[in-house]
């Protein structure tokens, strides 16, 4: 299924200058020396100890953030102090992340010999790497950060965090309720502030990039802008691509299924994710039913002039305007003066669109309850449809499909061979499905890799296997030296000596 789509380039105005390494203020640099140096102290104290030490540290700083009143007190904090997402599905995804996360670590080997292979004489022992620079969001203040420490933790190592500044408050709850724990479990007050740390408030850029240049390991999450610092820091970085998801609703699906799915991780926190759908990409031969089914449960399709005067409310400048950020959609329709009675109760706000880039913002990632609706006329036109999304944004991180389950392996396995994604999440509320689900088998995570399509150097779900080194002992073995006939033998009677 050939895919035709404008290259990435095709979007970009002007070619960039190339990049210099990272630098910051000699100020910056000697705060940010003193928390290393401390972490260092702090992760030697904890290099030797056992398997179950290790998971004792983990389980300590999930219960910091999972214990309910301090949940409630975390997500009601991230509200105030950032105006992003909500209450209700903060706690709960202060919750289920953690707790998803807990069990994929509950078996994990983390510490001492990890894998053995007999017939390959190697035997490969688990390591710590030292102080962990934790770039962190504003979307997601308490998880996010709870996620990196966990898994820094159960690998032996300490970690900074760097919140974003209107995150900070949250973070440093965080901490607290973390050094409590730590202390419940043996650890003494001294150790536990130094193996988890944060930057001192007020949170700065130069604070922030010194603490990338001397760290041992960067895993960054958040704007694009920190995920490139990362990489040009000189220390070796794990960053995470842009979202802006879309989903192909394909002609045989259920679509009442199809729309409550997309509208469950649509409205979820406010469509704070990068995993929420921003473009939904129908069969015309159902979208009027889709559109139907939308908007029986909360999601109208705008008039072209309601339309227009969203825009003109979320990009007032040609910039997404913040104000309007995870937002719920009565607020955002309100403010764009959408005045139909509808209005007043939507749950997400669905816009039409035909084009693709900078000139059609509703293309882009909205980081908001509202929904751009693309008609295809087939399987592979759809294809194509996501495709050009991409080259805009998104490239990398995923694709939902609905379809009828009877044809769901094939189409999807066709994505997954044409599409420049990591995952092709199948039926599922793509927001729940592509971090990690207790009804799938991919590895609960709030940061996911997206390749080279992104940008990244990864495309897996960012885990605690990114958290650790391995030395590998490597034992003689039985020499086995293939013969020329073995290597060449059908390639020669195809084509000659």
């Amino acid at each position: 299924m050939p895919i035709e789509t404008p290259h990435r380039s095709h979007f970009i105005m002007q070619t960039s200058p190339a990049q210099l390494p990272l630098r910051t203020d000699p100020e910056s640099m000697e705060q940010v020396a003193a928390l290393v140096q401390r972490a260092r102290r702090a992760q030697e104290a904890i290099n030797d100890y056992t398997q179950a030490q290790a998971d004792d540290l983990a389980l300590a700083c999930g219960w910091a953030i999972m214990e309910p009143d301090r949940n409630r007190t975390l997500a009601e904090t991230a509200v105030q102090d950032t105006g992003l997402g909500n209450v209700a599905d903060k706690i709960t995804k202060n919750h289920r992340k953690t707790l998803g996360l807990l069990r994929d670590l509950q078996q994990a080997r983390t510490v001492g010999v990890v894998a053995e292979y007999p017939d390959l004489g190697l035997v490969e022992f688990a390591r710590p790497i030292g102080v962990v620079a934790a770039i962190t969001p504003s979307t997601n203040p308490g998880a996010t950060p709870a996620n990196k420490i966990i898994n820094a933790l159960k690998c032996r190592n300490a970690v900074i965090v760097a919140p974003s500044p209107k995150g900070a408050g949250t973070c440093r709850m965080l901490l607290g309720y973390i050094h409590t724990e730590l202390e419940r479990i043996g650890l003494d007050r001294e150790l536990a502030e130094g193996l988890v740390q944060m930057l001192p408030t007020p949170v700065s850029k130069g604070l922030t990039h010194a603490l990338m240049m001397q760290a041992d390991l960067i895993v960054a999450t958040g704007s694009q802008a920190n995920v490139r610092a990362a990489y040009l820091s000189g220390t070796p970085a794990f960053g995470v691509g842009a979202g802006n998801v879309a989903s192909i609703v394909d002609a045989t699906a259920d679509l009442a299924a199809a729309a409550e799915r997309i509208m469950l991780s649509k409205t979820f926190d406010n469509a704070t994710s990068c995993s929420s759908e921003n473009s939904v990409v129908v069969d015309d031969a159902v979208a009027d039913g889709l559109i139907a089914e939308f908007a029986k449960l909360g999601a109208p399709l705008l008039a072209p002039d309601e339309k227009s005067s969203l825009q003109s409310a979320m990009w007032p400048d040609g910039k997404l305007s913040g104000a309007l950020t995870a937002k719920s959609a009565d607020h955002i329709a309100a403010a764009a003066g959408l005045t139909r009675p509808e209005m007043s109760a939507a749950r997400t706000l669905v816009v039409e669109e035909s084009g693709f880039g900078p000139e059609h913002p509703f293309s882009g990632e909205k980081l908001s309850p509202v929904l751009t609706l693309y008609r295809s006329r087939n399987r592979e036109h759809a294809a194509q449809i996501v495709a050009s999304i991409y080259a805009y944004q998104g490239a990398g991180h995923s694709v939902g499909l609905h379809i009828d389950p009877s044809e769901a392996d094939g189409q999807a396995r066709r994505l997954a061979e044409t599409l420049p994604v990591a995952r092709v999440i199948v039926n599922q509320p793509h927001t729940f499905a592509t971090g990690g689900s207790f009804e799938n088998g991919l590895p609960f995570s709030l940061s996911m890799g997206c390749g080279t399509w992104g940008g990244n150097n990864f495309s897996a779900n960012m885990d605690y296997r990114q958290y650790l080194n391995t030395t590998r002992v490597v034992l003689p073995t039985a020499a086995k030296v293939p013969s020329e006939t073995q290597i060449f033998g059908a390639f020669f009677d195809r084509y000659g000596r």
